[in-house]
């Protein structure tokens, strides 16, 4: 996942992901027949769960949507600043239009998932009467892109000087926003 993230697809070589993950470059082929079927698994493996404890988390949440949010955003948040995610966004963004399969896979094991599991939140929280009237699909958009939008801002600008944001602040201001809007007023906590 480092090495995807630091250098990008198709500039990750082969060389340097068995020297980081310690084992031979024939070591990788016992188990990978291509650079692709790597990066899957890093995405079966090193983010996919993190997402599968997030769906289960949102299915069980027995509690107010608005706490839901917060709880969900705020799992987001511990996996942007603990893991090289960020930098993995930026390469399947840069990189997507050369190498749709890394979109495919990020889509259909990652991004397809988690806006499914939201939007089935939001429509429960709606069925409650705690959701206005909406496009829930939409509304999980709404939820997500400002954190999306600050890791690209992370991985591209801070870079190059540009100051960056801190994301439990941005979260938790986009939280509040966010559910000052979505909730019905009676809901709002």
């Amino acid at each position: 996942m480092a090495v995807f993230a630091e250098k990008g697809f198709a500039a990750a070589k082969l060389d340097e992901i068995a020297a980081r993950a310690g084992v031979s470059k024939g070591a990788l082929y016992l188990y990978f027949a291509t650079k692709e079927e790597i990066f899957h698994a890093v995405v079966a493996q090193a983010i996919a769960p993190n997402l599968a404890a997030m769906r289960q988390g949102m299915a069980a949440h027995p509690g107010p949507f608005a706490d839901l949010l917060r709880d969900v955003v705020g799992l987001l948040v511990q996996v942007i600043e603990t893991t090289a995610i960020g930098g993995v966004v930026k390469m399947v963004i840069g990189e997507a239009r050369n190498f749709p399969q890394l979109a495919r896979v990020w889509h259909d094991d990652l991004a397809g998932p988690a806006i499914t599991a939201l939007t089935a939140a939001i429509e429960a929280a709606q069925a409650r009467g705690e959701v206005r009237a909406g496009d829930a699909r939409a509304f999980a958009l709404q939820t997500i892109s400002p954190l999306l939008i600050g890791v690209i801002w992370r991985e591209t600008f801070v870079p190059v000087g540009a100051q960056p944001f801190d994301f439990s602040t941005l979260a938790g201001q986009h939280v509040e926003t966010l559910l000052s809007g979505l909730l019905v007023q009676q809901a709002i906590r």
